[in-house]
């Protein structure tokens, strides 16, 4: 009661902030807890040679960011004149849905296809970042933005591990069913939890329809931000479709690999729990880019270590190390896009960055699923630490050129 009480004395932003976060966490937990397995379920399903289980592991994993990418504009224009919350009870009843029914999948093919309609209504995460940089007051906003995050993430730390050890028990189809009521709850919690104040914007011909970016203060850095975003998920992404199977491979068929893909699977989100707060105030301390520099570097030299381990508690090291840079990175490119969008256009920019995200998030593992097939599991990571190298580079040549006060 008094925890209650002591809630309802906080600024409306910080109660939704903290709502959010468990939605956030919900969703995360609910996708990560299948995500990992995906190549093991898909082998229930027929006996593929390794291309062809590369191949559609790969298409399952990504097909859901390949409609995400095409529908969230959509999305994002119906969010500035009719609020984010709407958008999150359609993202989390949505996703409940499908989420439910892909655990009925006879076939791959049905897999595939009930993925790329789950994507079309996903964007939780994203519209909840949304409605908190809306509210949040600049000073807060990195400390706010991290805090958001470690919800996300810590769902994904949990995720997997649960996933793993109900998969090892009672087969690969129940944790489609945990993530479609993790969606429910997080639909309910949102629906009673979250109370937006919105003015909606007024809908204009579309001679008169202004562009998103029209009053975005250092427009490269923002732009540069969306595409790092992209850069990002490709690099983290890219080892997902092929996870439980490398993980087999460096343990040689023996012991539970389900399980053990899924600690592997969480260890990044152990890191990013700890850090992502700590990181996203530094921000607010020292300025975004030298802590979005520092970021990129160590995940460069983190990817390209991992090409060489040979065995799993190596390769758990450097997962843990990778969610430290992952805690530098998205949560400050959220931070600065806030920090430089007006409120009237903020949804419409964070949902071109969640395309981009869920376009990086397609051509990640399948360039990866790709290079797997031809090569080696190894050489995913060969090809991670090259689009690091090139995000290195769009983010230093965007600050160059707006010159901001950092």
């Amino acid at each position: 009661m008094k925890l209650m009480q002591q809630i309802n004395k906080l600024p409306r932003w910080r109660q939704n902030l903290y709502a959010l976060w468990i939605g956030n966490f919900a969703t995360g937990a609910g996708s990560s807890m299948s995500l990992p397995f995906l190549p093991l379920f898909i082998t229930t399903m027929g006996n593929f040679p390794k291309a062809e289980l590369t191949f559609y592991s790969g298409l399952a994993f990504s097909i859901t960011f390949l409609s995400q990418a095409i529908v969230s504009p959509l999305w994002g224009k119906l969010a500035d004149r009719t609020g984010r919350k709407p958008m999150l009870m359609r993202a989390g009843i949505g996703m409940a849905i499908t989420a439910t029914l892909t655990g009925f999948s006879p076939n791959v093919w049905t897999l595939i296809t009930l993925r790329l309609i789950q994507g079309a209504f996903s964007g939780y995460i994203n519209n909840a970042y949304a409605l908190i940089a809306s509210e949040v007051p600049q000073q807060s906003s990195g400390q706010a933005m991290g805090l958001l995050t470690t919800g996300s993430v810590g769902g994904q730390l949990v995720g997997p591990i649960i996933g793993g050890f109900i998969a090892g028990i009672f087969g690969y189809r129940i944790p489609f069913f945990i993530f479609g009521g993790l969606m429910l709850m997080a639909a309910v919690v949102t629906y009673f939890g979250v109370v937006e104040k919105f003015t909606p914007v007024k809908r204009q011909p579309k001679s008169k329809q202004k562009s998103a970016f029209v009053g975005v203060k250092n427009v490269h850095i923002v732009w540069a931000m969306i595409i790092s975003s992209m850069l990002i998920q490709a690099a983290t992404n890219s080892i997902n479709p092929i996870i439980s199977l490398f993980v087999k491979q460096l343990m040689h068929g023996q012991g539970n690999v389900a399980m053990t893909s899924g600690v592997i699977a969480a260890l990044p989100g152990i890191a990013t729990l700890i850090s992502a707060p700590r990181l996203g105030s530094l921000g607010d301390h020292i300025g975004p880019k030298r802590v979005l520099t520092g970021g990129l570097i160590l995940s460069g030299l983190v990817f390209l270590s991992m090409f060489l381990t040979t065995t799993i508690v190596m390769l758990g090291i450097l997962r843990f190390i990778v969610g430290i840079a992952d805690a530098a990175l998205l949560p400050v490119t959220q931070s600065v896009m806030t920090l430089n969008t007006p409120n009237e256009s903020i949804s419409r920019i964070f949902s071109y960055n969640q395309s981009f995200q869920a376009i990086g998030s397609v051509v990640g593992p399948m360039i990866a699923s790709g290079v797997a097939g031809v090569f080696d599991y190894r050489y995913v990571f060969l090809m991670t630490t090259v689009l690091v190298v090139i995000n290195l580079v769009v983010v230093l040549g965007a600050y160059r050129r707006d010159q901001p006060n950092d």
